[in-house]
């Protein structure tokens, strides 16, 4: 990591919705900012006021009147993506920050992927030709069982549109985040989410010990 092409460091949380995501978004901050670790945090889709937008018309049930096909769904995923790296993402990994993303491309595998059926050559295509030379550092994989993941996020509040899909539709995406996190299993770390929101912490914060000793 120390001979990377950017000064910082780019971490992404990601799985499926309610396995606390947020939460631990908030720990890795203040972690971070008690090192003296300069931070960017921020999130997919959205993060300018850009990609923001797209977030509103991805995520918006009122659209659900007329259906987002698969295809318009990951390349305003991708649209919204581009934006973002080049004005938040890419800027703050120069200057040395280190940049918490909640979610990144792997979700586009895992949602769009898994949870849509698209093949995976298209994804990585895009994803080349996005991202470029960008890299993420470390995966936090946040997974819990389907069942009680959504049990969490749907006692909450009205789900947008991706919250509303069926638990086949989660039950694909976490299978494609796991099978990833596999492959990848030099960046992924999977997080058992199914636990305490204590004892997740504690998780997080061993895998942030490491990487500050690579690191620095």
């Amino acid at each position: 990591m120390k001979n990377k092409l950017y000064m910082g460091c780019f971490i992404t949380l990601e799985g499926i919705e309610g396995v606390g995501k947020s939460t631990q978004l908030a720990f890795i901050s203040d972690y971070l900012k008690q090192k003296n670790i300069p931070v960017t945090i921020t999130r997919e889709p959205g993060g300018t006021p850009i990609s923001e937008a797209i977030r509103q018309l991805l995520l918006a049930p009122a659209l659900t009147q007329e259906k987002i096909s698969a295809e318009t769904e990951l390349l305003l995923f991708f649209a919204a993506r581009a934006q973002h790296i080049d004005t938040v993402i890419r800027p703050a990994l120069r200057r040395g920050d280190w940049v918490i993303c909640d979610r990144f491309t792997e979700a586009s595998y895992a949602y769009q992927g898994g949870g849509r059926g698209i093949d995976v050559a298209f994804i990585r295509d895009l994803q080349q030709w996005i991202q470029k030379d960008l890299t993420v550092d470390c995966v936090l994989l946040l997974d819990a069982p389907v069942e009680l993941a959504l049990g969490r996020t749907r006692c909450r509040h009205q789900p947008d549109r991706i919250e509303a899909e069926t638990q086949a539709f989660f039950n694909r995406a976490r299978a494609t985040y796991l099978a990833r996190a596999k492959q990848k299993a030099n960046r992924y770390h999977i997080i058992d989410a199914s636990l305490s929101v204590p004892e997740v912490t504690s998780q997080i914060q061993h895998v942030l010990e490491r990487l500050i000793r690579l690191v620095y």
